[in-house]
């Protein structure tokens, strides 16, 4: 087995950062080599840690997934000594991260201007909800704030008008994660060329606008805004849809191509008067849904094999994660050491060319790195 790239290898990362969207951008810049250093409270460590369930003493599941292959310093921020401390590796540093309210760090000293004055090639990458400027940079909130500030909750409301929750956190990984690796790798690029670093100010809500893009350009165009329920990837096409089987289980059905639409009729057998949807949507879709419940799904994945009409089956996480194609792509190899539990590793969304197919390095103990990282 090929051992994975390192192209961070070299590169220190001060982390400040705590719960997902930080712990999820370093832990990218660990797996691809960067020598991460979490800066924690001394005695609890961050929140994330006490997040059932447990898998250890001082660390539940969550701390476990996100933080593997990082060291641990348990530093009390409002103690001067352990400031000096800080500044003293941040000479040595090209990355901080961190996820405080705007303001918090320049109140400790540890802000850009500060940092920069000690190590002008520093790339300082700020994550929050609302940015570090504006009305809002204070304001109090979480993932499915920022969907709803932004109008993202809204394009996914049910017919009726109400927004269903989502499922997954978009802000926290979508929005923030994602934009602050990105923009860090494109930070350290300039910094190998000029030798000056940056600030980088990472506003989840903000980011969250490039996943509408396609609402905002209808909106451009002189739309109105859209229909809850009512537009093409939120409820209102049968080419669109989950449709539930005689058994109970569900077919995402997505064949929003001709091509694929004329394949999908076809296994169906709907009835030619309804195949041209723009005609009348509504009962084309009630004539679908009434076709697929009549079968169960083992039937139905029987007739769509080897068809090109996008049709699955909406599997339990279980079952996905159990999923011979995944499987086989190697996404869950390996075990973490975790106390009795044999937690998987979290697959970092990255090529595999820089995934650890055995999952790297367990997760640090508190402070376990404070005699490795000497004082300021």
């Amino acid at each position: 087995m090929t051992a994975p790239r390192k192209p961070l290898k070299g590169v220190r990362v001060l982390d400040f950062s705590t719960l997902l969207p930080g712990p999820m951008a370093t832990l990218i810049l660990a797996e691809a080599g960067a020598e991460v250093i979490k800066v924690e409270r001394p005695g609890s460590g961050e929140d994330m840690r006490h997040y059932p369930p447990m898998v250890t003493e001082d660390a539940g599941t969550n701390f476990a997934l996100l933080n593997r292959g990082k060291r641990s310093l348990a530093l009390d921020l409002k103690d001067p000594a352990a400031i000096a401390r800080v500044k003293a590796l941040v000479a040595e540093a090209q990355v901080v991260v961190e996820q405080f309210r705007p303001g918090v760090m320049d109140r400790l000293g540890l802000g850009y201007e500060a940092l920069k004055a000690i190590n002008p090639a520093l790339v300082y990458c700020s994550i929050s909800g609302f940015g570090a400027t504006g009305p809002k940079a204070l304001l109090a909130a979480h993932d499915l704030n920022y969907m709803a500030e932004t109008g993202i909750l809204n394009l996914g409301a049910d017919s009726q008008g109400q927004p269903v929750l989502p499922p997954v956190l978009v802000a926290d990984i979508g929005a923030g994660t994602m934009p602050a690796v990105i923009s860090i790798l494109l930070a350290l690029r300039e910094a190998e060329q000029t030798g000056q670093g940056a600030y980088l100010d990472v506003a989840m809500a903000d980011n969250l606008f490039a996943w509408g893009y396609w609402a905002l350009g209808a909106r451009a165009a002189g739309r109105p805004d859209p229909v809850p329920g009512g537009e093409l990837v939120t409820g209102g096409s049968p080419r669109y849809q989950v449709y539930r089987c005689a058994d109970g289980r569900w077919l995402a059905c997505a064949p929003l191509e001709s091509k694929f639409w004329a394949n999908f009729c076809a296994v169906i057998d709907l009835p030619q008067a309804l195949r041209d949807d723009a005609h009348d949507p509504a009962a084309t879709m009630a004539a679908v849904r009434e076709i697929v419940a009549s079968k169960p799904s083992a039937a139905w994945l029987s007739a769509f094999d080897g068809v090109d009409a996008c049709v699955t089956l909406v599997k339990s996480l279980g079952e996905a994660a159990a999923d011979p194609h995944f499987q086989q792509r190697g996404l869950f190899r390996g075990r973490l050491p975790a106390g009795d539990v044999p937690l998987p590793p979290l697959p970092p969304p990255i090529a595999p060319i820089y995934r650890d197919p055995d999952g790297g390095q367990s997760f640090p103990a508190l402070g376990e790195a404070n005699d490795v990282y000497g004082e300021g």
